[in-house]
């Protein structure tokens, strides 16, 4: 397994990263600057609920039909914008693990929605790079940012200990 998560394979980690935020950034600017909406989208995936075998599972389609639809402007911007946040994220390495999770967790949902698509190898991608946690990152900005951050949170903390008060313990 250290292998899988060393410098070396890490430029393959980094190659493949790049590749997928790139896939998600072109996605998220094709629909803003096209007009997106996915009422249609919604629509189709509730109507692949029915049948002998359905390609959407019931629940599912009771959630779109009972969220999504109702909130489809604010599906409408949070798509192409998580994918264009997904997609620089992953790009430069920043945030790349909740990236990976955000852009995993919209293929799981258009996949549930009956699309496969390229779904299914993005988001295999998503976890393989999960996986190879910090070597995925390993070339990008979270190499010096994630580090950084834990040290000013654990400096953080200790500044908070050392100015708490001392519990009053009542004398027997």
């Amino acid at each position: 397994m250290k292998l899988l998560k060393g410098p070396k394979m890490a430029m393959i980690w980094t190659v493949l990263r790049i590749w997928l935020g790139i896939q998600w950034l072109e996605a998220g600017i094709h629909k803003i600057t096209g007009g997106f909406d996915a009422t249609g989208f919604v629509n189709g995936a509730i109507g692949k609920a029915g049948g002998d075998h359905p390609v959407v599972q019931g629940w599912y389609a009771n959630f779109l039909e009972a969220f999504a639809l109702p909130n489809i402007d604010l599906f409408n911007i949070l798509i192409p914008l998580g994918e264009v946040l997904v997609g620089i994220g992953l790009i430069i390495g920043a945030a790349t693990i909740p990236a990976l999770v955000a852009g995993a967790f919209m293929n799981l949902n258009f996949l549930l929605a009956g699309t496969t698509s390229t779904n299914p190898v993005l988001y295999t991608v998503a976890i393989l790079l999960m996986g190879a946690n910090p070597a995925a990152y390993y070339y990008g900005a979270d190499r010096i940012l994630v580090p950084y951050l834990k040290q000013k949170m654990i400096a953080r903390r200790q500044k908070h200990k050392n100015t708490r008060k001392p519990e009053h313990i009542p004398a027997h």
